[in-house]
């Protein structure tokens, strides 16, 4: 796993965008979308708002995604397996890098067909703790008609990424503007935040 860590984090410090192809394993990446796929289908997914706290507001022209929090109180023995990895990308990450993290919160994420998210940044204005935005996704054999590309806005010019199976996205939470374009199909993945405090 060292590797797979060691190509988010340096691509990260070469182009302010982490980006590893293989961070999850066919396998744990197919268990963790069939576990997102039945929590859908039982309409265990709830709209994604804007904001925080009492700040937070549901506005589908801005945001259509809908969301599911992982906990391992629900003790899933997936979910546990992609903490268990976290665990230890953080502890490599602090190790190497000195970032000082000392927590995270990850949810499962799916966008319907015809769903997008526009440009924003991941960090509250009232609340400073989330250091760096990551998302892994869960999408087997995308194309690029497909759509649904993060789009990423650096100073001057714009980078898509594609949502591929097992890939994984780090950037800074409060320095990169991005969005989500329009997706064909159901888009998903688990998106979360590493943080500090």
């Amino acid at each position: 796993m060292q590797k797979i860590f060691d190509e988010l984090i340096t691509s990260y410090i070469d182009n302010n965008i982490g980006v590893a192809d293989s961070f999850l394993t066919e396998s744990l990446a197919g268990h963790l979308k069939d576990n997102l796929t039945a929590l859908y289908a039982a309409n265990l997914l709830l709209p994604a708002g804007i904001g925080n706290n009492k700040d937070l507001v549901h506005d589908k022209s801005v945001r259509g995604d809908r969301i599911y929090w992982l906990d391992r109180k629900h003790n899933d023995p997936h979910e546990n397996d992609f903490f268990d990895q976290m665990d230890l990308f953080v502890s490599h990450l602090n190790s190497t890098c000195y970032t000082g993290i000392t927590g995270y919160e990850f949810h499962y994420t799916m966008y319907e067909a015809g769903s997008f998210y526009k440009k924003h940044l991941d960090q509250f204005r009232n609340n400073g703790s989330r250091q760096y935005s990551m998302i892994i996704y869960l999408n087997a054999g995308w194309q690029e008609s497909d759509g649904g590309e993060l789009c990423i806005h650096h100073d001057g010019s714009l980078q898509n990424i594609s949502p591929s199976n097992g890939k994984s996205v780090m950037f800074k939470s409060s320095e990169l503007a991005h969005e989500v374009l329009v997706t064909h199909k159901r888009r998903m993945s688990i998106t979360g935040w590493l943080k500090i405090g």
